[in-house]
């Protein structure tokens, strides 16, 4: 079990970091403006490239992590022959959802929630893109047999971007929440392994590749907002409202 552990501190550790790096934006100007653009930084993929890397050499044969790989399986399998649990197809998508319900509760994020929008689609689309061609390229077996596309973990992948994504939003003003969003994905990784439908590489790998989806979403957005709506100010934003008993959004924007 210490190989859990192991994983449980590395996979928290991201979160815990780079919460405590906030943007050099105030507070004031937290509204995504179409003429500033976020700056590559090269720390900012460290940790992500590493997780990658991480399973990239787990698809050797013979190697030190495809080793862990094994004896983690055996480890679960031997103290939980029997479990099985799906919390991990709603965990995935929780820390997203949580983004959606502080703005409702008028806890405001650093973008408005079209913006947050757009962010969050952009980086599910490059996250999903890419773990999906891989598991059609690796063509690895699951733990338990069902399927040969194990690499990488798309719950992983889908939980960690989630995660990103609300730590983005909120760094600035409230680190804590960017900790509790990197929990909860690092319980659907968990989840994943527990239930033996991944490996342990398969996990890792997949929460770099959320971690680094959302991170690419934040910086190629705004320039590709720019090329959408043009180099024009454009203001717009989707406010939640409750009014006779229903959810609903208001849009409102200046062109």
């Amino acid at each position: 079990m210490k190989t859990l552990f192991f994983y449980l501190i590395s996979l928290t550790i991201p979160g815990f970091c780079m919460a405590q790096n906030p943007d050099s934006l105030s507070r004031a100007n937290l509204t995504l403006d179409i003429h500033n653009d976020y700056k590559f930084k090269v720390k900012n993929f460290i940790v992500p490239a590493i997780f990658i890397g991480y399973g990239l050499v787990s698809l050797g044969d013979n190697n030190v992590i495809r080793d862990l790989d094994l004896t983690t399986k055996d480890e679960l399998q031997e103290d939980h022959p029997l479990f099985a649990a799906h919390a991990d197809d709603y965990l995935q998508f929780a820390p997203a959802a949580a983004v959606y319900g502080l703005h409702l509760a008028g806890i405001k994020g650093k973008h408005s929630l079209a913006d947050a929008t757009g962010l969050y689609l952009l980086s599910e689309a490059i996250m999903g893109g890419t773990t999906h061609s891989l598991k059609s390229w690796t063509h690895r077996l699951r733990p338990n047999g069902s399927a040969y596309n194990s690499f990488p973990s798309g719950h992983t992948a889908n939980a960690f971007a989630s995660a990103e994504f609300l730590n983005q939003e909120y760094k600035d003003t409230y680190p804590w929440i960017g900790y509790a969003g990197y929990t909860v994905a690092t319980a659907t990784g968990l989840l994943r392994m527990y239930n033996n439908k991944h490996w342990l590489s398969d996990v890792v790998a997949g929460a770099g590749f959320g971690i680094l989806s959302t991170k690419l979403s934040y910086l190629i957005y705004p320039k590709l907002k720019r090329l959408i709506l043009g180099k024009g100010s454009t203001n717009y934003n989707l406010t939640p409202s409750y009014q006779q008993h229903s959810f609903g959004l208001s849009f409102n924007g200046t062109f």
